[in-house]
């Protein structure tokens, strides 16, 4: 595989670019008699040549075959659509499981040049060194992967405990890194609408950098508590699950980014907003937020979510300004890359079909980094230390003791509150059960679909088990599932039908040093191992999806039949998205951002 060579700025560019484009010198590429897929005027242009220098776009025009020369590489375009490069606007590298290089990897092949990235939760386990690990890996990448400043960790000041906190001093000095295109969104919304002095220090100090602010709005309620958060400073929102909520966000100036994700389908109950209410979709943006190996892997990436708002009934040019032009415009980049036009990245697309979009030649800084689905470059690799290989600290090894949950004393039954998850949604619902009580202990019903899930503490070896009830999995048996991605804190979940089980799982988990367990029956149906961070592996994506289809088919095994369930569980801490969640410090009413009691 070959490796890219560093990409030189616009003016150090601009002497070879301007030789090209008047004929006084040979280009390194031309792509040639291709459709020219306009996203700044939103047009097709037939029987057009890309002339490319240094990396960028030196031209485009009807016959550009002046500018090759006997070094000049010719791609024949066939008559083929020519793209701009796909762009995300908003995701986490951490929920593919996988580093930024292998990431990078995974969704090269689809088209997918350019991500814009939120790492916080390597920053709730690292603290700002584990922001800059990844901020290292993406720059050395071969595509453009641009690093947001997380905001918000804990995500829930006095809600939960995380590894390291971030703070305004850590924000300032993030926005002089080279890779730094703003802040990470803003989860903590009350903090905002609060006028917060640490939160609204950290805005500031991305807005004196000239950088964006990212946002994140959990809540229905699109009145006063909306605007006083627009008013704050965030730019955008992916936050939104229908039209309202994408409408609301334009209207008060914020780009509306729909995403779709491996388990977040909000694009279809939004594009309405352009598709049948006619908003100027130049303020929408498309964006994945997570996507995990599996997906990537089978289905596709930005790709596929540009597919998915044409299916829905968005214009294939609409939609692909919305993951091209539109986010390079949100971040400040439109004169960088986005479009094919003079200057930009050449990062383009060679496709024979608008609707269906296969990726048949991907081409990024002017080199052809993949080929009908087979990557054709390298993607370095950081060296990750033992820090950040070693983050799994339980300070004592679990009992099935720990996971048991004492009912008022006298009690025969009792009423727990209890975490209910939607199928395909963030938030959960704030539901209530009537449990039996055995031996002084509340147990679980499987009648009812309520396991037990516990929060157990594992970055400083407390030792803390807080434990609770979740409903919709459909877990039968004897099972426990557990993981150290847990965001946005990322202490371990376990969830199960048995202590026994569960205690198994946290132990196997603090042996492995951080992944995915899933037991039944007493024993290990399928593991996933997460070294880094407890987040993500540094194998290759095929391998990473592999054990993540094996861990999904033990879930099935277990009884659950939710569509991406591992999804819903590793966000059962998060305790920005309502209605209720579990933390490290308790049940956390999230309608309220208050601690709440387990029995009602």
């Amino acid at each position: 595989m070959e490796h890219m060579t560093s990409l030189k700025t616009w003016p150090e560019a601009a002497p070879r670019l301007i030789a090209v484009a008047a004929g006084r010198s040979p280009a390194d590429c031309v792509i040639r008699q291709g459709k020219w897929v306009n996203v700044q005027s939103r047009e097709v242009l037939d029987g057009y040549d890309i002339a490319i220098a240094e990396g960028r776009f030196a031209a485009i025009a009807p016959d550009l075959s002046a500018a090759i020369g006997p070094e000049t590489t010719v791609i024949e375009a066939q008559g083929r659509y020519m793209i701009p490069g796909l762009v995300d606007g908003h995701m986490h590298v951490e929920s593919g499981m996988l580093t930024p290089a292998e990431f990078a990897a995974a969704v090269i092949p689809h088209g997918t040049t350019t991500m814009f990235t939120d790492p916080h939760e390597i920053a709730n386990v690292l603290g700002l060194a584990g922001v800059r690990m990844m901020h290292d890996e993406a720059m050395a990448q071969p595509v453009n992967i641009f690093t947001q400043m997380p905001s918000c960790a804990p995500s829930a000041p006095g809600l939960e405990t995380t590894g390291y906190e971030i703070t305004p001093e850590d924000v300032a000095k993030a926005m002089s890194w080279p890779g730094i295109v703003g802040l990470g969104e803003m989860m903590n919304f009350p903090g905002v609408i609060g006028a917060d002095a640490k939160m609204l220090a950290e805005i500031a100090a991305t807005q004196r950098a000239g950088k964006t602010v990212g946002g994140h709005y959990a809540s229905p309620d699109l009145g006063a508590p909306f605007r006083a958060y627009a008013a704050g400073g965030p730019a955008d929102d992916h936050e939104g699950t229908c039209e309202e909520d994408a409408v609301a966000r334009v209207r008060q100036g914020m780009r509306a980014m729909l995403r779709l994700g491996s388990a977040w389908y909000d694009i279809e109950s939004q594009i309405t907003a352009v598709t049948k209410r006619g908003l100027d979709p130049r303020n929408f943006i498309l964006c994945t937020d997570d996507c995990h190996s599996g997906t990537l892997v089978h289905e596709g990436h930005m790709n596929r979510a540009y597919r998915h708002a044409v299916a829905c009934g968005c214009d294939p040019l609409i939609a692909l300004q919305m993951c091209t032009v539109n986010t390079a415009s949100h971040f400040g980049l439109e004169r960088e890359l986005g479009s094919i036009a003079p200057g930009r990245r050449a990062d383009v697309i060679l496709t024979s079909d608008l609707v269906t979009l296969p990726v048949e030649v991907v081409i990024a800084r002017g080199q052809v980094v993949a080929e009908n689905g087979t990557l054709k470059v390298a993607c370095p690799h950081y060296d990750w230390p033992e820090s950040a290989r070693r983050t799994v600290h339980l300070g004592k090894t679990l009992k099935p003791a720990d996971f048991a949950i004492p009912a008022p004393e006298g009690a025969n039954t009792v009423t727990a509150r209890v975490i209910g998850v939607v199928e395909n949604q963030a938030p959960t619902k704030a539901l209530t059960a009537e449990l039996a009580v055995v031996d002084g202990l509340a147990q679980p019903d499987e009648t009812k679909d309520v396991a037990q899930i516990a929060l157990v503490e594992r970055h400083r070896g407390t030792g803390k088990v807080v434990n609770g009830f979740v409903s919709g999995f459909g877990y039968k048996g004897s099972m426990a599932i557990g993981s150290t991605v847990a965001h946005d804190s990322h202490h371990m979940i376990v969830v199960g039908t048995d202590r026994d089980a569960m205690a198994a799982v946290a132990n196997r988990l603090g042996q492995m040093g951080g992944g995915i367990s899933v037991w039944k029956d007493g024993a290990e149906l399928a593991a996933v191992p997460l070294p880094i961070a407890g987040l993500m592996s540094d194998d290759p994506a095929a391998e990473v999806a592999a054990r993540a289809e094996a861990m999904v088919k033990a879930m099935a095994d277990c009884g659950c039949s939710l569509n991406n369930a591992y999804m819903q569980h590793s966000l059962l801490a998060l305790v920005v998205i309502p209605e209720i969640r579990i933390s490290d410090l308790g049940l956390v009413d999230v309608t309220k951002f208050q601690l709440t009691e387990l029995f009602a």
